[in-house]
């Protein structure tokens, strides 16, 4: 099973919410041995406690499954803290801007982490009055492809969805974009700041 299941992990969680064994029992309707047989890794949590379990520690079900307390520093919404994540099943782009558990299609997806363009992965950027015109240089099969370009302002995002065999470019406003990331199916995340 999955590391949330560990006994060290459910009394760390239980301590930090000053539950006593029996408390905790009490609120998902098991008894205090059955806390005790999890925390000493003697048992584990059935299925369908997993979201009483999770309710009764505050956090939820995809905090518990992922073993960590997912709290957002990024209060103030700060674009320049955006978190990009790409569902390898459906192609489902999600974006935030700060600290999330994400998960599509029955599984977590990881935070994409954005590296500088590369050879195969070069980008130009032409200035047309006031747009920004942005060229990917890279084949666009339908195996091996640029899936999106995002353009990154100061308050917000204007993703471009692209397809196999089409045209790997984008046209984005210039008044307050900061960034632009764009992702190739098979290589990850990319990223070239506009100064």
């Amino acid at each position: 099973m999955n590391q949330y299941v560990t006994g060290g992990l459910i009394k760390k969680l239980r301590e930090k919410n000053h539950f006593t064994q029996a408390e905790l029992a009490s609120k998902i309707n098991v008894s205090d041995k059955t806390i005790s047989k999890w925390e000493t890794g003697k048992g584990f949590p059935d299925i369908t406690l997993l979201e009483p379990l999770a309710t009764a520690l505050n956090l939820s079900v995809i905090e518990l499954l992922s073993g960590k307390n997912i709290t957002n520093h990024n209060r103030c919404a700060n674009m320049a803290k955006i978190k990009l994540y790409v569902c390898p099943v459906c192609g489902n782009v999600i974006q935030t801007i700060g600290e999330a558990v994400i998960s599509c299609c029955g599984i977590a997806l990881p935070q994409l982490e954005a590296e500088p363009a590369d050879e195969e992965h070069s980008i130009q950027v032409d200035k047309v009055e006031d747009e920004y015109y942005v060229q990917i240089r890279h084949e666009m099969t339908k195996v091996h492809y640029i899936s999106f370009i995002a353009g990154v302002y100061t308050d917000g995002i204007k993703l471009v969805k692209l397809y196999p065999e089409g045209a790997a470019e984008a046209r984005f406003k210039i008044s307050g974009l900061r960034g632009i990331y764009y992702y190739c199916n098979r290589d990850g995340l990319f990223m070239d700041n506009i100064k």
